[in-house]
């Protein structure tokens, strides 16, 4: 890696930054920088936690498929078939396709976020149902949720379609997503840092990093929750994300620790509905022989990265405490990942 990490941090005031890097299909390297929060001397380190913000989707991705694989849910089916507690409203829409399971991975499901919705939680105690947020009654979504394009026909970046699949989840499982997550996916692979339940968050702050705006100073609240945590809920480590990259990886060879089978694996990484950059829960560049496949998270106070190299079994986890205001390609992990050797 032909950059001064420290020094890029310093340009673009990033305060505190986690890495894993991926060799071989295992982690052969760990570097972290800086502080968990400006004006202390909590420093980052491999435990270090950071949120993952919308990477949480990926994550998502991977249990709905261990879902589909044990028989619980279907990919290409109505989702309204299973969904219980709350079902898509059918409109002109919906007539001549129904929304899939297979659509909202994708984000192409003819659902659009309404606009301003989907921010972080704005009290602690008032914590709302997923029912509530997908009818439209509270602040996060004031606009029932509903499909405004005939499904495939666009592609439309939607945190909705993931609250639909945490629905969804909890439905034919009659459990609580992150009690579901926990159980299916976080444990079996070991992911000993990383919760969607926030009462987990605040029990134990010491190693928590405190998200920072762009000049570096402290996010209100310091710690942004979202209520939605198939979506954007996931708070972990740099280690614990390459762990579920490794496993993707893995599971395309048909060595996945979780029983994930390598036909849904490579679903995953597939172009889907001829959106050639777009998987299942994942983002896609390159060619067949060598794709990369991405996952994002930005949100309050945060940006990180995943990359994977899944041909050549390479990857890399990027966490910050420190939201640069510009898309992660253009900042400090954009600057990371162009110097990777891969």
């Amino acid at each position: 890696m032909n950059i001064n990490i420290e020094e890029r941090m310093s340009f673009y005031n990033v305060l505190g930054l986690s890495m894993a890097q991926i060799e071989n299909g295992t982690i052969n390297v760990t570097t972290n920088y800086g502080l968990l929060e400006a004006n202390t001397n909590r420093f980052v380190d491999n435990q270090s936690v950071f949120n993952a913000c919308s990477i949480s989707k990926f994550l998502t991705g991977i249990l709905a498929l261990k879902l589909v694989q044990e028989g619980m849910l279907n990919l290409d089916e109505d989702v309204n078939d299973q969904l219980i507690s709350w079902k898509i409203p059918m409109n002109p829409f919906t007539v001549h396709k129904k929304v899939t399971l297979r659509n909202l991975l994708s984000h192409q499901s003819g659902i659009q976020d309404p606009e301003n919705s989907f921010m972080e939680l704005s009290n602690l105690n008032k914590y709302p149902s997923m029912v509530e947020i997908l009818s439209g009654n509270t602040f996060y979504c004031n606009t029932p949720i509903q499909v405004s394009l005939e499904p495939v026909n666009e592609f439309h970046y939607s945190d909705a379609g993931y609250c639909i699949i945490e629905q969804l989840i909890a439905d034919v499982t009659s459990k609580p997503f992150h009690d579901v997550m926990l159980e299916q996916v976080l444990e079996p692979l070991q992911m000993k840092n990383s919760f969607l339940d926030t009462s987990l968050l605040f029990s134990n702050l010491d190693n928590v990093a405190a998200g920072h705006h762009k000049h570096g100073a402290i996010v209100e609240g310091k710690y942004p929750i979202y209520p939605y945590p198939a979506a954007c809920g996931l708070w972990t480590t740099a280690i614990d994300l390459a762990k579920l990259s490794i496993e993707l990886m893995n599971s395309l060879k048909g060595e996945s620790k979780l029983g994930l089978s390598k036909r849904l694996a490579e679903e995953i990484i597939r172009m889907q509905g001829g959106k050639r950059w777009t998987g299942l829960s994942v983002f896609l560049e390159g060619t067949e022989m060598n794709k990369e496949v991405f996952s994002f998270g930005w949100g309050k106070g945060f940006q990180s990265m995943v990359v994977m190299f899944p041909s050549i079994h390479k990857g890399a986890v990027i966490m910050t405490n420190s939201d640069l205001g510009v898309h992660q390609m253009e900042g400090l992990i954009g600057e990371i990942y162009k110097s990777l050797d891969y």
